[in-house]
């Protein structure tokens, strides 16, 4: 209703009036939305999150009328002219603009005073809110609107209440002598009675003065001043708070604080106090740049009252991402704590409790048009009594992104530069330049594939170090060939076999790959590892990682790989099966000087997955040592993900050989829910071998339209990194923990089942290729 005033069009229709009202003036006040932050009330919810509850406190979505900007239109059954400056209206009257509608039972507009009052029952409709009123006195000047005896409903958000007095503004809505809740009529669990209420669509926020927090109409806490946001846009306060209790930490609470800095950069402050550890202070600090995003996260116990001879305890995280333009991009990873059990006895969100080491890593890429250039260094803490493995500062390797075309062949070549250090080992410093030129021939078809590849890898190396008595040398140089032969076959048919109407594949894998045997130990180890036995490694052209160790290869490997299709095209079964047979025994991995007591001669392997229903999930694989007659290691699943966060899954797994251990396990996750407010989660693993649980997870949660509860009860082996795995006598942690959210006054929170199930040591995991 800005300046409103300017011509006025009276057409009479019988016993209606209709008035036009055109503004002279126009005004506008564009501004460009903060970026996604954190959110503190519940907004629209997206398609299947709990609509029926949302539908209850929200009214249907409000239609502008189709009007010119500063435009009113008038209509009622009556009208009266008193003068040339105002006007009467009486019985049923619709006034609408282009950004609010109001039905009253009379209204009177004086020009002269620029005044619109109009009389109840009365109902007020904009963009923000729908209100009932008893009476309205309007400014036409200032567009300043009071209502009496107002009862309010927000349209754009859950939020509803009532006031003394109501006034609207271009700014936002104050409420005196108010309420507010998002809870539906018939179950008003909390509700804010306050001398003041603000309420500002544009800001993003509610401010109170003098407020009561009821529950159940009983008052449980006096706040003089708070401030709290009704939409999505960021607001310095308090998020969800969690109480717990544990055997190790004894009663705890977290009360996390978020302060927004700025649109682009904010930080949250988590006091965390352990009734036996003490008072932890947890930050994060979280930016974005045009060019770079980023976090940094701390975490400080000053002292810890279980361990003090530990002094400081602490964990910090950086974490960076930047794209300065299309050829030059960098990245940041660094993770470090105070003592190698800090995560299993504290936890932490920037690593997992069954992490054993924590990387540490720049990179400066460069992306050419035919090479990429990658400047990195690189750190790992290894956490518990293991050797500390080399930095690396730096390493600069170079690979071909276009090959050179050299008739039918491919040419290209990949590198690097390394220089390492660890003051720990024999060999405290070395240099390592490895180049490998690679000739290749492709031929892709539809029905097949063949690929040849002859490789040329030399490595040199300068290490230094008290190398006397001892196998390394000073100077290395290692020259190897490779020769990779792979082709694939493609068959495909019509099949009954699981579905009607369905396709199957049948994909046979063959490669022969020769690397010649030559004497390694006379290098040290510096970033190289065993890769995983795996029927996805059976292909592969390497066992190691890195280049330190080249693995002596005269081999065959025979796999295949069958793929059901339903008449949807979406795969329901697939198996794979392959094995590695060695031409000459040098080859063998047990046979070459550097083979250890995991490798294997004959190794066959396995993966599988059945989806047999929309519902249900089968997945599984093996690794078999056919000439030991042994299972080396085996894992098998069963998922079940039904509607309304309905879940289980039944699993198992086994390995023969974890740092001289068995492992064998079977795990148990499921989510049901009792009835549309209450869900009950729960996991259970044990071990097998030793005979004993090894974790109990166990929650339920109420959730409705305003507030949530969570309650969770654990028991689970606590691990000391520096112990062996398998201790005899276990030490088990058990505990509780509650959360309870008031929606529109704490963080929002998500109360996905499978998020609540993530929080055990071994976490609710759907295996990779279940995306369904």
């Amino acid at each position: 209703m800005n300046k409103l005033w300017g011509m006025i069009a009276i057409a009479l229709y019988g016993t209606q009036a209709s008035v036009a009202l055109a503004a002279v003036e126009q005004a506008t006040d564009a501004k460009v939305p903060a970026p996604e932050g954190e959110a503190f009330i519940a907004p629209a919810p997206e398609p299947g999150e709990i609509p029926h509850c949302f539908a209850a406190v929200r009214p249907a979505p409000w239609q502008a009328p189709d009007l010119p900007f500063g435009v009113i239109e008038i209509v009622a059954d009556d009208v009266e002219l008193i003068g040339q400056a105002s006007a009467q209206f009486d019985g049923d009257v619709d006034i609408s603009s282009s950004t609010m509608t109001l039905n009253a039972r009379s209204a009177l507009i004086d020009k002269q005073q620029g005044l619109l009052n109009a009389q109840g029952p009365l109902t007020y409709r904009d963009g923000v809110a729908i209100i009932t009123s008893r009476g309205l006195n309007a400014s036409l000047d200032d567009s300043n609107i009071k209502l009496l005896a107002a009862d309010y409903q927000l349209t754009e958000q859950q939020g509803r209440g009532g006031a003394e007095q109501l006034e609207v503004s271009q700014e936002a809505l104050t409420l005196s002598n108010a309420s507010f809740t998002t809870c539906p009529v018939d179950d008003e669990t909390w509700s804010i009675n306050a001398d003041k209420i603000i309420l500002s669509q544009q800001k993003g926020w509610g401010e109170t003065h003098g407020a009561t927090l009821k529950i159940y109409n009983t008052p449980v806490l006096y706040l003089p001043y708070f401030t709290f946001p009704i939409n999505d846009q960021r607001k310095t306060g308090f998020l969800a708070p969690r109480l717990s209790s544990s055997n190790r930490y004894g009663v705890e609470t977290i009360t996390p604080y978020y302060i927004n800095l700025a649109p682009n950069y904010d930080l949250t402050l988590t006091p965390r106090y352990m009734s036996k550890k003490g008072l932890q202070l947890q930050s994060e600090f979280r930016y974005l740049t045009e060019t770079s995003q980023g976090m940094l996260g701390l975490e400080y116990l000053d002292s810890d009252k279980t361990e003090r001879e530990l002094g400081n305890r602490y964990i910090y995280h950086w974490q960076q991402q930047s794209y300065f333009n299309d050829q030059w991009r960098a990245g940041v990873d660094i993770t470090n704590v105070s003592d190698d059990n800090y995560l299993t006895d504290l936890g932490s969100n920037y690593a997992s409790k069954t992490d054993t080491h924590l990387a540490r890593s720049g990179i400066l890429t460069h992306l050419g048009e035919r090479w990429r250039t990658d400047i990195q260094i690189q750190d790992y803490e290894v956490l518990g009594d293991h050797l500390e493995s080399y930095t690396a500062l730096p390493r600069i390797g170079f690979s071909q992104t276009q090959a050179y075309q050299l008739g039918w062949f491919d040419a290209s070549i990949n590198g690097e530069i390394s220089h390492f250090r660890n003051s720990t080992r024999i060999i405290d410093e070395a240099t390592r330049l490895h180049i490998e030129p690679k000739l290749s021939f492709s031929e892709d078809r539809y029905a097949w594939s063949f690929l040849s590849e002859f490789s040329l890898l030399h490595t040199y190396y300068d290490q230094q170090g008290d190398l006397a008595d001892t196998d390394f040398e000073e100077t290395v140089h290692r020259t190897l060939p490779k020769v990779r032969l792979y082709s694939q076959l493609n068959f495909e048919r019509d099949t009954s076999l699981f579905v009607d109407n369905g396709i199957q594949t049948l994909e046979p894998q063959i490669q022969y790959l020769y690397t010649p045997n030559k004497d390694q130990n006379n290098i040290g180890l510096f970033d190289t590892t065993k890769l995983q036995d795996d029927f996805f490694g059976l292909f592969r052209d390497r066992r190691f990682s890195g280049v330190d160790r080249i693995a002596a290869a005269n081999q065959i490997t025979l796999g295949a790989t069958t793929r059901v299709f339903d008449g949807k095209n979406e795969e329901v079964f697939n198996l794979s099966a392959g094995q590695i047979f060695y031409l000459s025994d040098s080859a063998k991995p047990t046979a070459q000087d550097f083979a250890d007591d995991t490798s294997y001669d004959s190794l066959f392997a396995s993966e599988a997955m059945w989806h047999w229903h929309r519902r249900w999930y089968l997945s599984g694989g093996i690794q078999y040592d056919i000439d030991g007659s042994q299972m080396i290691q085996s894992h098998l699943t069963l998922d079940y993900k039904g509607d309304d966060n309905e879940l289980m899954q039944l699993n198992h797994r086994y390995a023969n050989d974890v740092s001289g251990n068995t492992i064998e396990q079977v795990g148990m996750f499921t989510s049901v829910p009792i009835d549309d407010n209450w869900q009950f989660v729960a996991s259970y693993h044990r071990d097998l071998d030793a005979g004993r649980s090894i974790e109990v997870y166990t929650g339920v949660q109420y959730e409705s339209c305003c507030w949530a509860v969570q309650v969770t009860g654990h028991r689970q082996i606590e691990t000391d990194l520096n112990q062996s795995i398998n201790q005899e006598q276990a030490v088990f942690d058990s505990g509780i923990g509650i959360k309870f959210v008031l929606k529109g006054l704490g963080g929002k929170s998500s109360y996905d089942a499978q998020e609540i199930l993530k929080e055990g040591i071994f976490g609710y995991r759907r295996p990779y290729f279940l995306t369904k």
